[in-house]
């Protein structure tokens, strides 16, 4: 099938794009002890992370317990789950999926390490857990003062304590400058001294966990992390790029043009409930004098900043997307494109 084929608006991966950044982060991590474990949260495709293991990735992150039924449920055997989980009815269903596969449960308070304890039961040899640690983002995580006493407390309940997380999100959209890297490496010599504290206490810590596509390399020569949870390069998007030169766009809603009835700009019909427009607008891919100007729920309007341009109703046009994360969640299917051709269909995980 062709993308000309598709009803729009359509997500688009192009594979070629994907593919080379799939094989950025491989060949860099394959040279590092440090491994990529990606998150699953930003393109929701099993097959994806599927890809993404066979290429070297040591696990899949996820924020949702319905991500990691399916990743379990598709073959993968090695998840982090990077969200606290605190209700019993989801904490059943990740114990239940632990007795398959090796999950990891990050926790930051007593209570949530106490419930843990009392719903696996028989089954806490199988319960992983690491320790949440706030490292300046101002969202989940303990103190890193209390690294070792909920560790003990969770050693004690019969829980096992693989390591620490601490996510340095206010990190990762940053400049390249001394600066940035200084405050980088705080977060990793917070988690390298909480390390220390747990192994002098007898713990074995085999797992770090941190980071993103903003920060992958920085870590990779850091004492004591093991792994980084790398998500936006795979498909990257407009709001990453500056940040990340590294990876190429990869992520279009293909739109067509529904009104072109004025001199001043044309309409599409793809608009909020397509592509996010949170934090930021999305570009039109190819295309110059063409400025998207602003969503409405069901349309895109778009300025006509060159006269000359000749569009027509019924034209295709793609937008590069944005801001990944919250665009693809508003599809049922991503269209995996080589050469305008569909070559894949990937079902998104809701």
């Amino acid at each position: 099938m062709r993308i000309d084929e598709l009803e729009t608006p359509a997500l688009l991966l192009d594979l070629d794009a994907m593919e080379s950044n799939l094989a950025t982060v491989s060949d860099f991590f394959r040279q590092s002890a440090v491994k990529a474990r990606p998150h699953f949260k930003n393109h929701a495709v099993v097959a994806l992370a599927q890809h993404q293991i066979s290429a070297g990735a040591m696990g899949i992150t996820v924020a949702r317990v319905r991500h990691a039924e399916a990743l379990v449920a598709s073959g993968v055997g090695n998840i982090l789950v990077a969200s606290e989980i605190v209700d019993d009815d989801s904490l059943q269903r990740l114990i239940e999926i632990s007795r398959r596969a090796e999950v990891i449960l990050c926790v930051d308070n007593e209570e949530n390490i106490a419930r843990i304890a009392r719903l696996a039961g028989d089954a806490k040899p199988n319960i992983n857990l690491v320790i949440d640690l706030e490292v300046g983002l101002g969202r989940c995580g303990a103190p890193p003062k209390e690294a070792l006493r909920l560790a003990r407390m969770a050693r004690d309940a019969g829980l096992r304590v693989r390591g620490l997380m601490g996510y340095e999100g206010h990190l990762q959209k940053l400049a390249p400058t001394e600066q940035t890297q200084s405050l980088r490496n705080e977060v990793a010599e917070i988690l390298s001294h909480a390390r220390l504290l747990l192994e002098e206490d007898g713990f074995r810590v085999d797992i770090v966990t941190l980071g993103g596509t903003g920060t992958y390399k920085t870590y990779a020569s850091c004492p004591g992390i093991t792994e980084v949870q790398v998500g936006s390069y795979l498909v990257m998007d407009t709001l990453y790029k500056p940040f990340a030169p590294d990876f190429r766009l990869a992520l279009t809603v293909l739109t067509r043009v529904v009104s072109c009835s004025t001199e001043d700009h044309i309409v599409l019909d793809a608009g909020l409930k397509a592509i996010s427009g949170e934090r930021g607008l999305p570009e039109v891919k190819g295309v110059s004098g063409l400025r998207v100007a602003a969503l409405h729920a069901e349309h895109a309007i778009v300025a006509i900043e060159n006269t000359s341009l000749r569009v027509r109703n019924n034209d295709l046009l793609e937008l590069w997307v944005q801001y990944s994360d919250a665009t693809i969640h508003l599809h049922r299917v991503m269209y995996g494109v080589r050469n305008g051709e569909v070559e894949e269909v990937f079902p998104i995980e809701y």
